[in-house]
């Protein structure tokens, strides 16, 4: 069984769609982020360590809001993820501005993480199952080559606001296969799904309990040594010098089929959530204030 067990928060993306630093974000009812309730969540699930990734320009805000905060009460540290950390003979295009993907997100943490951990996004809300689940695992499954993921089902992780992108699984037996990354993905008014596929092709009439990835990943602590290796790959082959990007999904896709790792998918019908577009943040104040009232949450976090 492992000792000990942490969690690894992205949250450098730059919120282009939504218009700001979401993941600063008060969303609960007495100013909690979402990432606030990822933290309680997790120490409630017998976590021991919290690692953020972070932009070198979130730095002050994030110590005053997270640090000062969890001192004391969990291990918890930071690391930064910045375009320029790329191989030295790798040539960077001086126009790119965006690091490269959740990928490299994880890979820059690798210091950081020597216990096995799960990796969650800063701006998603995934529910308190979804924690124990993979806390359990981690303590009592997780090795070198056996790992695991949550699956969500489509119906709930749709956008009021608008299309969204979805890491779509196949699964069989109970393991991952595949994640395939679907694009413009909407409930009509008809209560129809479509989608695009990433080469164009439409996804008409997609199943509502299909199994989906929200980038919550329950991970070995050697997967960042694997990672190093295939972002060095990538670089090499990847043709987009200024928007191309490393990406959790695709690497663990090609992990699996490459006969590495096998990677449990555990359906949960958790509540998943979390803030795409601006206009989502009205909803998602009004799940968290219909958690906190079910008594599900306290009104103010604590720990």
């Amino acid at each position: 069984m492992n000792s000990k067990i942490s969690v690894c928060v992205l949250a450098a993306g730059m919120g282009s769609r939504y218009g700001g630093l979401k993941q600063m974000e008060g969303f609960g009812p007495s100013g909690e982020t979402i990432i606030d309730y990822s933290i309680y969540d997790a120490i409630k699930a017998g976590f021991d360590r919290i690692v953020f990734v972070i932009r070198p320009d979130m730095e002050e805000a994030f110590r005053e809001i997270f640090l000062s905060k969890y001192e004391g009460k969990i291990d918890i540290d930071y690391c930064f993820q910045t375009v320029g950390m790329v191989p030295d003979w790798y040539q960077l295009d001086p126009e790119r501005i965006k690091p490269w993907g959740t990928g490299h997100a994880l890979l820059v943490s690798k210091e950081k993480m020597d216990t096995p951990f799960i990796v969650i996004n800063g701006d998603d809300f995934y529910g308190r199952e979804s924690f124990e689940i993979a806390a359990k695992f981690l303590r009592e499954e997780c090795d070198e080559h056996t790992y695991a993921m949550p699956t969500y089902r489509l119906k709930n992780v749709l956008s009021e606001s608008g299309s969204v992108k979805r890491g779509v699984c196949t699964v069989k037996n109970g393991y991952l296969e595949e994640i395939e990354e679907t694009f413009d993905v909407k409930m009509d008014k008809d209560g129809i799904i479509n989608g695009t596929t990433w080469d164009g092709k439409p996804m008409i009439n997609m199943d509502k309990n299909t199994p989906i990835s929200q980038n919550m990943f329950m991970c070995h602590d050697t997967a960042t040594e694997k990672f190093e290796k295939r972002f060095e790959d990538f670089l090499r082959t990847n043709k987009d010098g200024l928007k191309g990007e490393f990406l959790l999904p695709i690497v663990f896709t090609d992990m699996i089929k490459n006969g590495e790792i096998k990677m449990r998918a555990i359906d949960t019908s958790a509540q998943w959530f979390g803030v795409t577009y601006k206009e989502d943040a009205p909803t998602v104040r009004a799940k968290l204030q219909e958690l906190v009232d079910q008594g599900v949450y306290p009104k103010k976090l604590e720990v």
